[in-house]
């Protein structure tokens, strides 16, 4: 019984784990979008009641891959505490926490139910690939971090001392100027807080130029580590396809 359903679970080229990945895959649309319907104000009784419904059905349903994906997995710890595992268990979470808490005060937590969204990505190859390269690059990631939020306080802190005269009530402190900071490294550049003195014009001219880098560094890491996941993904489905043919 393990065997099939692991076979059933785990393994989307069978017959049946197709089957069973297309199902999940429309529960999780479904779901997504009675999410959506149920923020529309004024809503009929019946249709709220229809929304609930479904919305235990779903749970039901969702709680039961989690269990049967732990169940089936080699190491159940593994799972649980794996990416896929959190979001499988973050998707029925607020339901549970209802269950024992009145959540209807704390709104945050229905949004937890957008964690389902995520569980798309275990059914989509080009989505499994933003994950694997998420991992590749994850160390150059943070590093890059680490240098975005040292330019932004230096910006924060450059352009404080520029126009903090001219603007005192804009640029009041460099923790007030690290919005500034951050909308002009981005480039995205509302124009909401904007320098009126000639040094801080130019002092953000190069401030730009350094954003214009930090906006496709991560870009030229993605397209690096895509292409290095691709390979990644090939070489484990084809391994997968050796032990299907050898075990039949």
């Amino acid at each position: 019984m393990r065997i099939s359903l692991k076979t059933l679970v785990q393994d989307p080229a069978s017959r049946y784990g197709r089957v069973f990945d297309t199902i999940i895959q429309v529960l999780i649309f479904l779901s997504l979008a009675a999410f959506a319907i149920e923020t529309i104000p004024d809503l009929p009784e019946q249709l709220v009641w229809g929304l609930n419904a479904f919305e235990y059905f779903c749970v039901a349903v969702f709680s039961l891959e989690y269990l049967l994906r732990i169940f089936t997995a080699p190491k159940p710890l593994r799972y649980i505490t794996s990416f896929y595992g959190i979001i499988d268990l973050l998707a029925v979470l607020p339901f549970y926490l209802n269950l024992v808490i009145d959540l209807r005060s704390l709104r945050a937590f229905r949004v937890f139910r957008l964690f389902r969204a995520f569980k798309l990505v275990r059914y989509n190859k080009a989505l499994q690939r933003m994950h694997i390269a998420a991992g590749l690059i994850k160390e150059e990631m943070v590093l890059f971090l680490m240098i975005t939020l040292i330019t932004i306080f230096l910006a924060a802190a450059g352009i404080y001392f520029f126009e903090n005269e001219a603007q005192p009530e804009v640029f009041s402190s460099i923790f007030h100027s690290i919005w500034w900071a951050i909308v002009t490294l981005t480039t995205v550049g509302y124009g909401d807080v904007y320098p009126i003195t000639m040094g801080g014009r130019i002092f953000t001219f190069f401030v730009l130029l350094v954003g214009i880098g930090i906006v496709t560094v991560p870009a030229g890491l993605m397209a690096s580590a895509l292409s290095k996941a691709r390979k990644i993904q090939d070489k484990e489905l084809s391994e997968l396809e050796k032990e299907r043919v050898a075990r039949d």
